[in-house]
């Protein structure tokens, strides 16, 4: 479908963990108009991470004004959401937030998780929602506000994931969909519905969560108060569909519909997925539905991703001699190329932030293995995009072996995927061929491809995802002999270095806890 000055338009709003990002995308794919609003992430206490949950309605309003205001508001279709995952915020029976919204990667409720696990069966847990239990789902925060926060918990009318918030606030009706709700690890993915046994035990029930829907499902029109906040006409009939968690978004915005090739987001978080026809749970990956009907997405997710080069920029900054306005991660990745691979002996396990599949070890810590007095800060860098590629291929190993299959691309989007050097490693240590997608918005084209079929311009959403993505024609070829370099490396280093040290590290962790939490020894 060539587009036209007459075409429909759909926005994609993807709700993420730093912004609210709305575009307007066009039949073919293309980006016709953009518009960003910056999300604040506090962090009130150490491994605590909460953000507003008004602030997501306001950062929406925005993006939303700023993509349409060169968009004849009348050729608008539909509206859909792409959300960050197993954030939630309690409200009063007003809609009303009680306390900030707890953010995914928040880690407060991991010492309740062993009494959740006894209590509900780790089997059980995992047979229901997909999801081995870990620190990111929503079962465990659910339970620490009822023993943190009894007030708050006793006043609670509802949890709402952001897209029932944002729902509720731009429709006037709290709803989320299938793809949303399943992420907060409270969802039965085989039954659809709510899972009142693991509510009951955290003390809550179905009818404090909200109403779900199948993905592109009509829910309302918007607002016409929320129409002027977002710059359009207050009685366009702008209707919102039923939307999904950003990392199946991505998933369908990068093309991916062949059940060899691999979605890769080399986002804060990096996550793989692949896709599947049947319901399959184990533990090398965590199960989600995908955006296609009658698929799941098998998902590997290392918390620890870009958020680990961050955390390396910020606290090195600058590699000597660059000029202050240059890239930073681009002056590493210069720096770090010259770095023979294997970093010269240095290894690192890139768990900065809790291990999940296949380790699903809330307490985990990073390692870094062979120091020696040759390593510099840009040895340390490719050791930690090498680290990131060792994780992937052990988590692509993991979801092989449970399909019987080999896969045999890797289909890249994310901020990371810029760097041709990460994803040439990444070749190379996975063996795998790595394609980049085109657009560096995946998880917004993926909601905007739900939208186009919601809405009647494609008749399904292979047919829209079809229309609608495009790849880079260029890719990543894996090196035959860097392949064979960290085969071996992988095999006689890597997947033996966290099994052998993670009860030392599991020790030092909680002696460290209780170390900080005596009195002061000098005061």
């Amino acid at each position: 479908m060539l587009p036209s000055q007459s075409s429909p338009l759909v926005i994609g709003l993807d709700c993420s963990t730093t912004a609210c990002k709305a575009i307007v995308w066009d039949p073919s794919g293309t980006a016709v108009g953009e518009g960003r609003a910056s999300l604040e992430l506090n962090q009130p206490h150490p491994g605590w991470h909460e953000q507003s949950a008004e602030s997501w309605f306001t950062a929406a309003c925005q993006a939303i004004r700023a993509a349409c205001q060169n968009i004849y508001a009348y050729r608008l279709a539909g509206l859909c959401l792409s959300i960050q995952r197993e954030t939630f915020v309690t409200v009063d029976s007003q809609g009303k937030p009680l306390r900030p919204a707890i953010v995914w990667m928040d880690e407060r409720c991991r010492s309740l998780l062993s009494a959740i696990e006894q209590t509900c069966g780790a089997d059980t847990i995992h047979r229901i929602t997909g999801k081995p239990l870990s620190g990111n789902l929503a079962l465990g925060k659910i339970a620490w506000i009822r023993q943190y926060e009894p007030e708050i918990f006793k006043a609670a009318s509802a949890f709402l994931d952001v897209h029932a918030y944002l729902a509720l606030r731009l429709t006037g009706q709290a709803a989320t969909g299938f793809g949303c709700a399943d992420p907060l690890g409270l969802f039965d993915l085989q039954r659809l519905t709510w899972a009142d046994h693991l509510l009951q035990v955290v003390g809550s029930s179905p009818a404090q969560m909200p109403p779900a829907f199948p993905t592109g499902t009509f829910l309302g029109y918007l607002l016409p108060e929320v129409c002027t906040l977002c710059g359009l006409p207050a009685y366009l009939r702008l209707p919102l569909f039923a939307g999904i968690g950003d990392g199946q978004a991505a998933a369908l915005g990068a093309g991916l519909e062949n059940q060899n090739d691999i979605y890769l987001n080399l986002g804060t978080a990096v996550i793989s997925g692949s896709q599947a026809s049947q319901y399959l749970t184990n533990p090398a990956f965590r199960t989600m539905l995908s955006a296609l009907p009658g698929t799941y997405l098998l998902e590997t997710v290392l918390l620890g991703g870009a958020y680990t080069v961050r955390w390396f920029i910020e606290k090195f900054g600058m590699p000597p001699g660059c000029p202050p306005s240059a890239s930073p991660a681009a002056a590493w990745d210069a720096s770090a190329e010259s770095i023979l691979p294997g970093a010269e002996g240095l290894m690192l396990v890139p768990y900065w932030n809790s291990a999940m599949n296949p380790f699903w070890d809330a307490s985990a810590s990073g390692i870094v293995a062979g120091w020696r007095g040759v390593h510099t800060p840009a040895h340390l860098f490719r050791a930690i995009l090498e680290g990131i590629g060792f994780e992937l291929r052990l988590s692509v190993t993991g979801v092989e072996a449970a399909l019987g299959t080999s896969l045999a691309r890797l289909i890249a989007v994310g901020g990371g995927a810029r760097s041709q050097l990460w994803c040439q490693i990444i070749a190379d240590i996975t063996g795998k061929f790595v394609q980049r997608s085109k657009t560096r918005e995946a998880s917004s084209l993926g909601a905007a491809i739900i939208a186009a079929q919601a809405a009647g311009i494609y008749s399904t959403i292979k047919e829209a995802s079809e229309k609608m993505t495009c790849l880079e024609t260029e890719g990543f070829s894996p090196d035959p002999a860097r392949q064979a370099l960290y085969i071996q490396l992988f095999e006689q280093v890597y997947q033996y270095l966290y099994p052998a040290l993670q009860p030392y590290l599991k020790s030092l962790t909680i002696l460290s806890e209780q170390i900080k939490n005596q009195p002061d020894s000098q005061a």
